[in-house]
């Protein structure tokens, strides 16, 4: 029995061949190629409505899964590793896990659009996107001014966050500039679960290092 992941090269992507690498749950890699509209595939629109990825099969059970927030959640209850059980670390759990879901992947893909991809384009956009990124990362920075990782031990919260802090040198961030977030960032990148996790579906995905 495995996962079945269905997945492309993408932070959100990212987060849950790590998460499978990290847990020691066989998987079984399903390319959905976003730059060919492949996320538009009748069948896989079944399991992701959304036709966003990543998505999961559970083989165990039949179970599907779609959104990485959700699929993260499932795996750590499946394994028991990465998401406490004890109440008050769960509840904090849930808050930078959403945190990630809702400010830190979505404002900083909207830096990629206009920072990276487009620059010289909407001047008022990249200015309003570059400070954010800097706004984020300073609260990043402050959260882990106060333990070794986002909630105390290592967690689906981390594992979130990461792949999305992987792309800095498109978001314009120095992490010089953020000592606590070079700090993680440096040691979740020396983990080998995440240096495999972080090159599906494959090409040789090297995980970028602050100059």
């Amino acid at each position: 029995m495995s996962i079945e992941l269905y997945t492309w090269g993408t932070p959100n992507g990212k987060k849950i061949s790590i998460a499978l690498e990290e847990m020691a749950l066989p998987y079984t890699v399903h390319p959905i190629n976003i730059g060919k509209d492949e996320q538009f595939a009748p069948d896989f629109l079944k399991i992701s409505p959304n036709n966003k990825i990543p998505a999961i099969v559970d083989t165990d059970n039949g179970q599907s899964i779609f959104e990485s927030g959700a699929i993260l959640m499932y795996l750590g209850d499946k394994t028991g590793r990465f998401y406490s059980d004890e109440p008050a670390t769960r509840i904090k759990t849930h808050e930078w896990l959403m945190w990630q879901m809702g400010s830190f992947g979505p404002m900083l893909g909207r830096a990629h659009a206009f920072l990276h991809f487009n620059p010289g384009k909407a001047p008022f956009a990249e200015e309003f996107f570059a400070k954010e990124a800097q706004r984020l990362y300073g609260v990043l920075d402050r959260q882990l001014a106060k333990s070794e990782y986002m909630v105390g031990d290592y967690s689906i919260a981390d594992i979130a966050t990461f792949p999305w802090a992987a792309r800095h040198q498109w978001q314009r961030v120095d992490l010089n500039s953020f000592p606590n977030v070079k700090r993680w960032y440096l040691k979740i990148a020396a983990r080998p679960a995440v240096l495999k996790g972080y090159d599906v579906p494959g090409g040789g995905a090297a995980i970028p290092m602050p100059a």
